[in-house]
């Protein structure tokens, strides 16, 4: 059983919390833009945000007084995190190239006449 968060921490647990929402639909966000626009920047700032995910993951554990299980649970977020935008974009790719081959070859079919 987790010790209930103390009142002095209910703040810091909520915006820990909020914070972890933030930062990784930032890195979402930032990583699928550095892949679609290739920029240095771009990327440093999604792993910069993942980053803010990561202190934000941690002191909401160090508030929550996360211990055993909620402390894997807390670090598989992280690595859940950091993987999902990678998988998604790859899914991505691979579900619309398939449809790009069909739209490019009906508009090559169509335009011969």
């Amino acid at each position: 059983m987790i010790e209930p968060v103390a009142l002095e921490d209910f703040f810091i647990t909520f915006f820990s919390s909020a914070l972890i929402i933030l930062a990784g639909a930032g890195y979402a966000l930032l990583f699928s833009w550095s892949k679609v626009n290739p920029s240095i920047r771009i990327k440093i700032a999604a792993y910069v945000s993942y980053a803010v995910l990561v202190l934000a993951v941690a002191v909401l554990t160090r508030a929550a007084h996360f211990q055993g299980y909620w402390l894997i649970i807390s670090v598989l977020m992280a690595v859940g995190y950091f993987f999902a935008p990678i998988g998604i974009w790859h899914l991505c790719v691979k579900t619309h190239a398939g449809s790009n081959l069909k739209n490019n070859n009906n508009n090559n079919n169509n335009n011969r006449g």
